[in-house]
């Protein structure tokens, strides 16, 4: 894992993942007007569940996905805010596939190149059904991916947009990685 990439907090804050060096990480990409948008809910009761216990939620807003985070980063921002309170890293918008994907996430699909679905390969097949087929198997498949990151760097799981932050599969992850 490459903490030294340079990435920008909503507010236009430059950071890196350094900031969070030892923290069990979960790291999602976002989108306000997705179906799945709901688990920002999820996602902020588990970062507030464990963050006292090492984890850090770290959410990136991407707009690859049928266009569905069209926002200004301020209005983002205030999205999550006034409708979910989230307390979590909000990062600014990157790209999560195609030729302008971010360094991180290249990284992430590289080192986990498939993703665990409790639901089989259920949610990707109801896409195909809408015409929504990924170029290459490892691309980020839609909104709300997860992947989960070691104290020590290593990504441990990649999940399904259709893995449920409280889902078991992953709760069960966390949990063992904050022992």
């Amino acid at each position: 894992m490459n903490y030294d990439l340079p990435l920008h907090l909503i507010d236009g804050k430059v950071t890196t993942l350094a900031a969070y060096k030892g923290k069990v990480l979960l790291i999602v990409n976002v989108a306000s007007k997705c179906g799945l948008t709901p688990q920002y809910e999820g996602l902020e009761a588990i970062f507030e569940k464990y963050q006292d216990k090492g984890l850090v939620v770290l959410a990136f807003p991407a707009n690859n996905f049928g266009a569905q985070e069209p926002g200004t980063h301020a209005e983002i921002q205030e999205f999550c805010r006034t409708n979910y309170n989230i307390k979590f890293p909000l990062f600014e918008k990157i790209s999560v596939k195609g030729v302008d994907q971010h360094p991180l996430y290249k990284m992430l699909t590289e080192l986990k190149p498939k993703a665990f679905s409790a639901n089989g390969v259920a949610f990707e097949e109801k896409l195909k059904g809408h015409g929504i087929i990924r170029d290459n198997p490892i691309d980020i498949l839609w909104n709300f991916e997860k992947f989960l990151i070691s104290k020590t760097g290593e990504i441990v799981e990649r999940f399904s947009p259709d893995t449920e932050p409280n889902s078991p599969e992953l709760t069960k992850v966390i949990e063992g990685l904050l022992i």
